[in-house]
């Protein structure tokens, strides 16, 4: 094996361990994930000092889209012309199809006051936050909108600006990094589906599997019809 590839190995192996003693150790204590999230930023600042946290702009839009679709779903309780509407006010404007459109402007046109329609509005305001030119800019129209939701009267929208609030500086700190965690996300698909196709490992296999198959090992050197992972 060679200097690089221990080096590698050597990096993965420490960012797993502490993830899975994370995730052991929560587990044992009889901690929630949300009481384990609210440790991550010092779990991941102890062997990165220097770094910054930043949330995926994705991931907070699907905490806004879940609250887009909690309003819609409390109001067709007393609004049956919202049934079957879910993915209407789930997708963007451009990705509806025709038959979507339609229902759409005629649940517009209706004298009733929808409120499912507020909860979409402040959604494509968030979405367009996401354009502004400078950090400054982003902040401020971020505080605005944070203000406009938590005086929705709607009570999904206003629970997730104040999640938003929560997560503030790691989600300012996306504008100024524009980085995502999809390389993460690959690995972690990656790992999820061997644990799939083996039905399940214990805790120890479980590790070597993972540094078998994220660890960038060139297995052909032993094995010549291997191929490197």
């Amino acid at each position: 094996m060679s200097a690089k590839e221990l080096d590698r190995l050597s990096v993965v192996k420490k960012i797993i361990d502490k993830r899975l003693t994370q995730v052991l150790g929560a587990q044992q204590l009889g901690l929630t994930s949300r009481q384990v999230k609210r440790q991550g930023d010092q779990i991941c600042q102890q062997p990165l000092p220097e770094a910054k946290i930043t949330f995926n702009k994705f991931h907070i839009l699907k905490i806004i889209n879940e609250a887009v679709d909690d309003v819609r779903r409390m109001e067709v309780k007393e609004n049956p012309l919202l049934k079957g509407t879910r993915y209407l006010f789930l997708k963007n404007e451009k990705n509806l199809t025709q038959t979507q459109r339609n229902k759409k402007a005629e649940l517009q046109l209706s004298t009733l006051n929808i409120k499912v329609f507020r909860a979409l509005s402040l959604r494509e305001t968030f979405q367009q936050i996401y354009a502004a030119q400078t950090g400054a800019d982003f902040e401020t129209l971020l505080k605005k909108w944070y203000f406009w939701a938590t005086h929705s009267r709607l009570n999904p929208m206003k629970k997730a600006a104040k999640t938003i609030k929560n997560h503030w500086d790691g989600i300012l700190q996306w504008k100024k990094s524009q980085i995502n965690n999809g390389i993460l996300e690959g690995l972690n698909s990656v790992v999820q589906a061997a644990k799939r196709k083996a039905r399940g490992y214990k805790f120890k296999h479980f590790k070597t599997i993972v540094y078998l198959i994220t660890g960038g090992l060139d297995f052909s050197k032993v094995n010549s019809a291997c191929l490197p992972t």
